[in-house]
Formats: C-alpha cells, sequence, structure tokens
C-alpha cells in the first residue's frame, strides 16, 4: 500500500503543478529534492511571484524511522517504527478575489521492532479561505467535493463537511479559517472498508482537487481590486498564519518529527498584516464574509 499510495502522489503533484503553471503564465515551480537525516526524504515545489499565484507549494514527502518520543506520548504508543508519506499544498493567489486553497492526502504506517504493520491508516482533506465571499464558489467547490465523497457512501460528505468545520476552527477567534470543505483522519480498515477502499476514497478525493479549484480560479484571476482589498486580504491572511501556527497538527508532527522546516513553513503567505482590533464597515463584504465564517453554512442543499 505504501509503495502505491507513494506512487500515486508523485503522479498528483506533476499534475497539479503542470496545470497551475499553465494558469499563472509567468511562473514556474521551484523543485528542491531532499533528505531526512533519521530517514526518507521529498520534493518540495514552490511557485512565488507569479501573475496569478503570489505564493504556493506543492509538496510530496515519504519518511520513515523510530517514532519521535512527542509523538509516541501523541499517539499513546511504545517505542516503535514509522512510515508516512503525503502532499500537502497551499496556493495563495495575487488577487484578493481568489481564494487561498490548501489540501493534503496522506498515508501513515507504524510497526513493531519485528517489522509488522501494528496501525495503517489514511487522512487528508480539501478546504478553502476566500477574502470576498462568492457564494457560486463555495458551492462548486463543496459540490465538487460531494460527488467525490458521494462515490464511496453518502454519509462520507457530511461527515467530512462537519469535520473539517471542526478543526479548521480558531478558537481564540472563534471564526472559521476558510468555508471550508473535507477533513478527514484515521481512515483505518475495518469491517465496512479495507485499506483497498480507503486508498479509492482518498484518492479519489484527490483526483478532484484541480476540478473543484480551477475553475473558481479563471472566473475570478482578472478582477479588478483596490489597496482596500488588499488590505483587506493581508489582515485575513493573518488568521490565516495563526491557525497553522497555533493549532494545525500537520505543523505540529513535521516539527516534532524533525521535519523540514522550509516544507513545513511554506504554506505561509508573503505579505500580511494584524491591525489591532480591526473591525469591517457594518454591511460591507468584508462583513458579510465574517458573518459566514462565525457561522459555518451548508453550502449544498
Amino acid at each position: 500500500m505504501k509503495e502505491q499510495f507513494q506512487k500515486y502522489i508523485e503522479n498528483l503533484q506533476d499534475q497539479i503543478t503542470s496545470r497551475l503553471e499553465e494558469i499563472d503564465g509567468k511562473a514556474k515551480f521551484h523543485e528542491d529534492i531532499w533528505k531526512r537525516e533519521e530517514g526518507g526524504g521529498g520534493r518540495t515545489r514552490v511557485i512565488e511571484n507569479g501573475a496569478v499565484f503570489e505564493k504556493g507549494g506543492v509538496n510530496i514527502s515519504a519518511v520513515h524511522g523510530p517514532l519521535a518520543p512527542a509523538m509516541q506520548q501523541y499517539f499513546k504508543v511504545g517505542d516503535v517504527d514509522f512510515f508516512a508519506c503525503g502532499l500537502s499544498l497551499v496556493i495563495h493567489p495575487k488577487n484578493p478575489m481568489v481564494p487561498t486553497v490548501h489540501a493534503n492526502w496522506r498515508y501513515f504506517e507504524m510497526y513493531d521492532k519485528n517489522g509488522e504493520i501494528v496501525d495503517q491508516w489514511f487522512g487528508g482533506g480539501q478546504d478553502l479561505t476566500p477574502y470576498y465571499l462568492f457564494e457560486e464558489d463555495a458551492r462548486h467547490f463543496h459540490k465538487v467535493s460531494k460527488t467525490a465523497c458521494d462515490r464511496h457512501g453518502i454519509t462520507l460528505y457530511p461527515e467530512y463537511k462537519k469535520k473539517c468545520d471542526e478543526y479548521f476552527w480558531n478558537s481564540h477567534r472563534e471564526e472559521a479559517r476558510g468555508i471550508g470543505g473535507l477533513f478527514f483522519d484515521y481512515l483505518k480498515p475495518n469491517t465496512l472498508k479495507s485499506a483497498a477502499d480507503w486508498y479509492d476514497f482518498v484518492t479519489e478525493v484527490g483526483n478532484s482537487f484541480l476540478e473543484a479549484y480551477v475553475p473558481i480560479v479563471e472566473k475570478r484571476k482578472a478582477l479588478d481590486y483596490s489597496e482596500e482589498n488588499r488590505e483587506w486580504q493581508e489582515i485575513r491572511r493573518g488568521r490565516y498564519v495563526e491557525f497553522n501556527l497555533v493549532h494545525d497538527k500537520g505543523t505540529l508532527f513535521g516539527l516534532k518529527t524533525n521535519g523540514r522546516i522550509e516544507s513545513i513553513l511554506m504554506s505561509l503567505p508573503p505579505h500580511v498584516q494584524w491591525r489591532y482590533d480591526h473591525h469591517p464597515k457594518p454591511g460591507s463584504e468584508e462583513e458579510k464574509l465574517l458573518k459566514v465564517l462565525k457561522q459555518p453554512r451548508e453550502w449544498i442543499i
């Protein structure tokens, strides 16, 4: 399974970066191949200062070795070895009318000292963070995500949409990071689904990503915007940074397993503002977004 999924994310990285380069038309992804001292490595691809994408990364990694003591405590296990591979991406567009997007798809195994698998699971998801709310874009993103889920069970979309709303929640701000999407973790073989079934589901979601995001970018990338729009984008990016550094489990895992710092922190946007006690004008488009972030909505009825 691990070889199969690793090959899948290598191919998916190629598909996504090629398509995003086509859309940008100016910038290309810079590639770094890196090795992890304890075992494994990855392929980081970053795009910067493009015509459409101000900064973004589409990274894959496959790492292995003894599980660090801090993570043993986190997973409540003893002295075990692990293998983890996945693709993680964050794209920060230049135009404030185009939303930021995040996605990842991953697979994890744990082994005893005889090399036998003692646990295995998939995780991942995809979510959208707009700066200005276009409801048709939110509905499109969720519709594509739901279609991918429904092929594997009609209960999956509502379950993982709810988990996404709960996970990407800035509890210290009492607001969502964005308008959600899908979030799932610890998808383990059980009496209903085998590891192969979960592989089919996770890869279906991964394959849906470009269909979910690209039409939104194409529709919004040429819209006019003002300096005030840009300021609001940078203020909201600050909330994005807060979530990633305070709450995100992926960031925590990377830092505690001696992950590659540049790859872990590539998700942070290049230009951000923190304005003291900032509140948008009543009745404004900015306030409209905040109201939705304070109370997550159902986008497909």
